[in-house]
């Protein structure tokens, strides 16, 4: 598991399961110090429901620090678990963004 920041991108590497999630979520946070960040998850190669969590808490920081955050290269397989929770529309999700 790695996570990685470039510029105003986040890249998530490798497995985002129950069994690193925790830590997979504190060091997301601390990436989180400006407004406008996209995290890109092409590289996330096996996730489970966890993953979710691990989202909707950088989104929850982002919010209380003011800054806007965008998910880019959503998973097929994480598309249909937020799909299967009904949590789709509560995820800034835009696979338009290049920068």
């Amino acid at each position: 598991m790695v996570i990685q920041r470039e510029g105003r991108r986040i890249y998530v590497r490798g497995p985002v399961i129950f069994d690193n999630v925790a830590e997979m979520t504190r060091q997301g946070i601390a990436l989180l110090d400006e407004d406008g960040l996209i995290v890109d998850l092409a590289e996330v190669i096996e996730l489970d429901s966890s993953a979710i969590s691990m989202l909707f808490e950088w989104l929850r920081v982002a919010h209380t620090r003011n800054q806007q955050l965008y998910y880019v290269n959503l998973p097929a397989n994480l598309g249909s678990l937020m799909q299967l929770y009904g949590v789709t529309d509560f995820v800034p999700f835009d696979n338009t963004i290049t920068q």
